[in-house]
């Protein structure tokens, strides 16, 4: 038996290869009270010998990478299968050593132990050290939307692996089937009010330019982030999208959870609907939100939420290659009962997901 202390002094002084203070500032991993009971000390060991051997690979990796006739094909299905074979072995390290800070431990070892070769990759790099402030930030999405590697060398195939993950193919899907639900509801209505909730880069209002200036559609977008508004100012203007047809508001989006708050501070509305800020909200906050929302819809109104689908993704790849703990591990099961206790009625409610399956969307419809 050994406790979480012990676990901290294996990985750290088992091997004298930590490296010089890193760039990662990420949570340091330390010595708590906590039992990890009857668990031996192999599986910590094997962890760290997993580690050390994907470093070598990687290493080897960097070299033959940089030369002149690299197969840059073959090449991204090797650091792909080296890279997921080494979150395999999280994976299973996780469902050895069940315990919530002896998890922790080694997912922030884990990410100093890799970064100085892992932080090549911009996209590992941005979802370790968050440089705008907070997780799942408006410019970590707009790129994820370009597909596009931001490194060089071996950065530039870590940068491929990560843009080709389940969540990050889903993000693209995700924003392409809102813009395809909203253009469905301008079509059909006149002078619809929309709001906007945790907004971002708003990259579905712009491209719906066309659609709303039809409908004489009012969007309002709210958000907490000042650059993301921003972004979406200049890129309204380029759209040709003025105040007559969108409003720009930086505002906290959980106030919204009240309903008379809500109700008084943006009145009714015909459409409601949020990218990914959902996610992000404990079971009880966001049951209260959702059932803000959808009284806050006119009649036929609609409110459109979407989650990302646990079951539909590897959430290793977000605890221990990034780290981005922010959004929570629900799927379609939790999805209803939410909905559910927000009271809002079943037969309301209907259910798509995107292609790739690891994100679903609700609409609601106000009865």
């Amino acid at each position: 038996m050994y406790n979480s202390v012990d676990l901290n002094n294996i990985f750290f002084s088992r091997r004298n290869t930590m490296q010089e203070p890193l760039l990662y500032l990420g949570n340091k991993t330390q010595g708590h009270a906590g039992l990890i009971k009857e668990r031996p000390r192999t599986y910590v060991e094997a962890l760290d010998d997993r580690i050390e051997t994907y470093l070598a690979k990687l290493r080897d990796f960097e070299v033959r990478c940089s030369m002149p006739d690299a197969d840059q094909e073959a090449l991204l299905d090797e650091i792909t299968m080296l890279t997921d074979t080494m979150l395999d072995a999280c994976a299973e390290f996780e469902k050895e050593v069940n315990d919530p800070l002896a998890l922790r431990q080694a997912q922030v070892y884990f990410r100093e132990k890799t970064h100085p070769i892992l932080s090549k990759s911009y996209f590992i790099n941005r979802t370790r050290t968050w440089p705008e402030g907070h997780q799942g930030d408006y410019m970590t999405l707009e790129l994820a939307y370009k597909n596009m590697p931001m490194s060089a060398g071996i950065g530039a195939y870590l940068d491929k692996y990560v843009l080709s993950n389940e969540i990050a193919t889903a993000v693209r899907d995700r924003v392409v089937k809102m813009r395809d639900l909203l253009k469905e509801e301008l079509v059909c209505r006149s002078n619809p009010k929309v709001l906007d909730v945790a907004c971002g880069s708003c990259r579905e209002v712009f491209e719906l330019a066309p659609e709303i200036k039809a409908s004489g559609a009012k969007f309002t977008c709210v958000d907490l982030d000042p650059a993301a508004l921003d972004f979406a100012l200049d890129r309204f203007g380029y759209a040709g999208l003025t105040d007559e047809h969108t409003e720009l508001i930086q505002y906290n989006a959980l106030r919204l959870f009240d309903h008379e708050t809500a109700q008084t501070e943006f009145g009714r509305q015909d459409i409601v609907y949020s990218i990914g800020f959902f996610d992000y909200l404990p079971d009880e906050f966001l049951v209260k939100l959702l059932g803000s929302l959808y009284l806050l819809l006119n009649p036929g109104g609609k409110l459109i939420a979407s989650f990302k689908d646990a079951g539909r993704y590897r959430p290793e790849f977000y605890h221990w290659l990034a780290d981005w703990d922010g959004f929570l591990q629900r799927t379609e099961k939790d999805f209803d009962r939410v909905l559910r206790e927000a009271n809002i009625p079943s037969n309301a409610i209907s259910m798509s997901r995107v292609d790739s399956g690891a994100i679903v969307f609700y609409t609601a419809t106000k009865q």
